[in-house]
């Protein structure tokens, strides 16, 4: 959700924090704010809106010198949680006296009883924040010591938080603890950042250290001593990143999502490269961790996930139960710890998270491993927390996906399934020549999704005619019905047209019913199994006036005759096609959302990672 930065060192603060800022926005941008150390005071701006908003305002209010001068600060960007997005609620707050101030991403469950308590000591709150609590919980600890009173309040709070805390009795230093919400810590020369993650920070530097549950760390320019909440030393590696900065800048894209839309031929490719052996037709994924023996001797493969990466998941699902012959299911992982789920030692659990950070998922991932089973993980981010805690499991290698929406991360995710499902089924029933001839297709994928992104101009064009629409179904079947889940996610994100997906099937069992003339159906009729119970159904939304729009194989005119429009895709096996296809409809939702003049990178109440339930 927030994002937050620290910083302290010999640089401009406001100027790196506010540039920090920039880089986290994606996770949240609902108010932004922050704090500096200007002599033996703190200075605090605040700015409901975006990150621009509050540079804005600082510009306005502050002296100038107060920005060159001011090394030391913290900042926020703000996912509201408790209380809207007012100046107000923005972050950081501060503690009674004045003198802390606090930056928060999480959530403190026992705020109100917390509140109840401070204010019955004479506290007085000016706003509707969770977080305002902490600030004065800590203000009221503090005895002297910062650090001490930031582990004093921290054992009196329940929830989650990744926190940056600066004292102007302190101004040498900065106190950030982290319980459910990512904090890395960049080390510099001479400087010190930090991030609820790293594209913050890699503007300054390569070397930065994960933070785990309750730790605690106490940061100056030149040090970082982290101890856990009994004050007890801990040792926490240094990492390198190995993350290019220009990775996460437009590069002349009017938005990130096109932007990250057309890099999905590169992306795909890292995340395939090195990965298949093309002689025994299986895949190379060392990550996973686990024997071929025991590979072969699964019971079944349980998934999880949220949004996107749960739609990427079903299409895991189909291939699973094609490839391996293994029964597999998805579950949501919001759901998965509440309803005791039935696994045991012969179950591989995978967890799907592009952030790697996401909280339900995160819960998912400890819930299996209480319960005895095989966990991997599936993330895009390298030290994530979800990667640290699996051990096992693959990396994306899609680079940095700044926009909000998911595009690149979803296609390497499936890409990555198709290899495992690979890997599993020719260690089962698969043969040699089966897992050749697929392993040839998924080498395949960046050309198809090439061509895809070749017939840019053409979907623009093709959007014009769906882009006043307020309403639309999209159908599907098989690999393709996940598919379809994920092209009206993607249109209701960004252009926020109120879109379904159904298994094309399930039409006629309700929705059907909302069917008028010129309501959009976009039907995914490509060259698969049940192709032509598709073309059934679609004739059906035809007879009650629907206009359709196809994603259909390349070369199939008897299927593109049945459409209003139509989107062709090269021909190619069923699960693989699946990529191309999703990448048609991103195309889509990209034009009609430009159309209708929405914030395409940063739809309303939306952001990129989930970190609180």
């Amino acid at each position: 959700m927030c994002g937050i930065v620290g910083y302290i060192g010999k640089a401009e603060a406001p100027k790196v924090l506010i540039n920090g800022l920039r880089r986290l926005e994606y996770r949240g941008y609902d108010s932004a704010g922050l704090a500096v150390m200007d002599g033996d005071r703190i200075a605090v701006a605040k700015a409901p809106g975006k990150v621009a908003a509050l540079k804005d305002r600082a510009r306005a209010d502050w002296p100038a010198e107060r920005f060159t001068r001011a090394s030391t600060g913290i900042a926020h960007t703000r996912w509201a949680t408790h209380g809207p997005p007012t100046e107000a609620n923005a972050h950081p707050h501060l503690d009674q006296s004045g003198d802390i101030a606090l930056v928060h991403n999480g959530i403190i469950e026992n705020y109100r009883s917390l509140r109840a308590r401070l204010e019955g000591k004479g506290h007085h709150f000016l706003s509707e924040t969770d977080t305002e609590v902490l600030s004065h919980l800590i203000g009221d600890c503090d005895k002297g010591d910062l650090f001490q009173a930031v582990c004093d309040a921290l054992h009196q709070v329940e929830g989650t938080f990744g926190i940056a805390v600066l004292s102007a009795r302190e101004p040498g230093r900065i106190i950030t603890a982290r319980r459910g919400s990512p904090i890395v810590i960049g080390v510099g020369d001479g400087e010190t950042i930090i991030a609820s993650d790293a594209s913050a920070i890699v503007a300054h530097t390569q070397r930065v250290i994960y933070l785990d549950d309750n730790d605690i760390a106490i940061v100056t320019a030149d040090s970082v001593d982290i101890r856990d909440l009994n004050n007890v030393p801990v040792t926490r590696e240094i990492a390198e990143l190995g993350m290019d900065a220009s990775a996460a800048e437009k590069g002349g894209y009017e938005h990130f999502m096109l932007k990250e839309i057309y890099e999905q031929p590169d992306s795909l490719g890292n995340a395939i490269r090195g990965r298949l052996d093309l002689n025994l037709g299986t895949s190379v994924l060392a990550g996973m961790g686990t024997s071929a023996r025991d590979l072969a001797e699964l019971n079944r493969v349980v998934i999880v996930g949220c949004g996107t990466s749960l739609h990427a998941g079903l299409v895991g699902e189909y291939a699973f139960e094609d490839l391996a012959d293994i029964n597999a299911e998805v579950q949501q992982a919001a759901e998965f710890r509440y309803r005791n789920p039935i696994i045991g030692n012969r179950d591989l659990v995978v967890a799907i998270s592009q952030s790697g950070e996401t909280a339900d998922t995160l819960a998912a991932v400890r819930e299996a491993k209480q319960k005895g089973a095989f966990v991997m993980s599936l993330c895009n981010v390298v030290g994530s927390t979800i990667a640290r805690e699996t051990g096992r499991g693959v990396y994306l290698h899609a680079g940095p996906e700044i926009s909000v929406a998911s595009t690149k991360a979803f296609t390497c995710q499936v890409a990555v399934l198709l290899m495992m499902a690979l890997k599993i089924g020719r260690g089962r029933r698969y043969s040699r020549d089966e897992g050749i001839r697929l392993a040839r297709e998924i080498e395949m994928i960046p050309l198809l999704v090439q061509k895809v992104v070749a017939q840019d101009a053409r979907i623009a064009k093709v959007a014009e005619s769906y882009a006043q629409n307020e309403h639309a179904f999209f159908i599907g079947r098989g690999p393709m019905y996940p598919v379809a889940l994920e092209g009206a996610l993607k249109l209701k994100e960004i252009s926020y047209i109120h879109a379904e997906g159904y298994h094309a099937a399930e039409l006629k069992h309700g929705p059907i019913a909302l069917l008028v003339d010129g309501t959009p159906v976009v039907a995914l009729a490509c060259d698969i199994p049940g192709k032509d119970k598709v073309l059934g159904n679609i004739e059906e939304c035809r007879a009650r006036g629907a206009r359709i729009l196809g994603i259909v194989t390349e070369g199939d005119h008897d299927a593109a005759e049945c459409m209003d429009d139509f989107i062709a895709i090269p021909p190619c096996h069923p699960l693989v096609a699946t990529i191309p296809a999703v990448v048609a409809l991103q195309l889509f939702s990209y034009h009609v959302a430009r159309i209708r003049g929405c914030e395409i990178d940063q739809p309303r109440n939306l952001a990129k990672s989930v970190t609180v339930e």
